[in-house]
């Protein structure tokens, strides 16, 4: 039995045919969280729906999709989204907390593990997190994807057991949505994932930002970090029931081993690096093939790009700018690029913090 469960709600679930809120829905799901709660499992939810309860408040057909009316949406939304996740937990009883988040709060090691104790302390206070992106004040250029990878972010920083993604259609499909023979592929295992690459497709609801290809990437990606990852029909009644019997519903991806904290932060690190350190062809080879760990150590080095702090996540690239993987810087940018080409000075990245990908 899962200890730990990231929940993610999405726009295409909570909203009906006509685009507005569909809150028998979002009643019933609530309905279905509250039993994992009861049952002494840890839950925290990542939602959409705020551009969506905004959208009804504000009448808003003549609104464009334009990043400054979307943000009025969002802002109105929110409220109306939580007030309405508060009235029907407090009918089961159960307290619940809203956290708005941005893309930076995980670039900034300090606000990543301030957010992380911030969790651990709602949890332990048996208080569900309902996360959503603070998309009233998020830049278009350092928002995230969508909540899926928001989702897969915070699964990641708590080290949950399980993930489970609710969307509108049954898992990753084997062909086309209107082909009659056409399933929900049932199992993913890390071994045999590229396979089932040809099956995703880029299309997305119309409400939501998201699609398989982002879902697919996410649980590809917490695979790696031993998180079992579920995508399913979030429409179908006792659909979290289902999941969690094991009922053969939605698609499972079966995880790898776990790795530590570390890892699983640099496993998430596209898009989070503060710079780039560029490694010797011979570093390169090293690095991609040695067993054995080792070290970024300066000598290795050719160049150091950014302004990144000791502590920041910073990406390793070959000289034909080919990724290597990611890693913790050990000094700041000054420091390490003083001293590249030296022999016997201080790593750049210990290799206790750095994923080879």
């Amino acid at each position: 039995m899962f200890k730990r469960v990231i929940i993610k709600i999405g726009t295409s679930v909570l909203t009906n045919a006509a685009g507005s809120v569909d809150e028998p829905v979002l009643e019933r799901l609530v309905g279905e969280i509250a039993l994992l709660k009861k049952g002494g499992i840890e839950v925290i939810m990542v939602t959409s729906g705020a551009v969506g309860f905004g959208r009804e408040v504000m009448q808003s057909e003549n609104f464009s999709r334009h990043t400054e009316h979307t943000k009025v949406l969002a802002a109105v939304g929110q409220v109306r989204l939580m007030s309405t996740y508060v009235r029907l937990f407090d009918a089961q009883n159960i307290t619940c907390a809203q956290v708005l988040v941005t893309k930076d709060d995980f670039r900034d090691r300090d606000h990543y593990h301030t957010m992380r104790e911030t969790f651990l302390h709602l949890l332990d206070d048996k208080v569900m997190p309902i996360v959503n992106e603070n998309d009233v004040i998020a830049h278009k250029d350092v928002s995230f994807t969508d909540n899926d990878e928001l989702a897969g972010l915070i699964a990641a920083q708590l080290e949950a057991d399980a993930m489970i993604i609710l969307s509108s259609v049954e898992g990753v499909l084997s062909g086309d949505i209107h082909d009659s023979s056409t399933h929900a592929i049932s199992r993913i295992d890390p071994t045999n994932i590229d396979s089932y690459q040809k099956f995703i497709s880029n299309k997305k609801t119309a409400a939501g930002r998201g699609g398989m290809v982002t879902k697919f990437a996410v649980a590809r990606r917490l695979m790696v970090c031993g998180i079992t990852v579920y995508i399913a029909n979030g429409k179908r009644q006792g659909i979290v029931q289902s999941i969690l019997r094991g009922d053969a519903v939605g698609t499972r991806f079966v995880p790898a081993d776990k790795i530590n904290s570390v890892k699983r932060r640099l496993a998430y690190a596209d898009g989070f690096a503060m710079g780039t350190i560029v490694v010797n062809e011979r570093a390169a080879e090293l690095l991609s093939t040695k067993k054995q760990a080792m070290s970024i150590l300066p000598v290795g080095i050719v160049i150091v790009e950014g302004d990144f702090k000791k502590g920041d996540i910073v990406e390793i690239r070959d000289e034909r700018e080919k990724k290597i993987g990611f890693g913790i810087a050990a000094g700041d940018a000054g420091r390490i690029r003083t001293s590249i080409g030296l022999k016997g000075a201080r790593a750049a990245v210990h290799y206790d913090y750095l994923l080879i990908v």
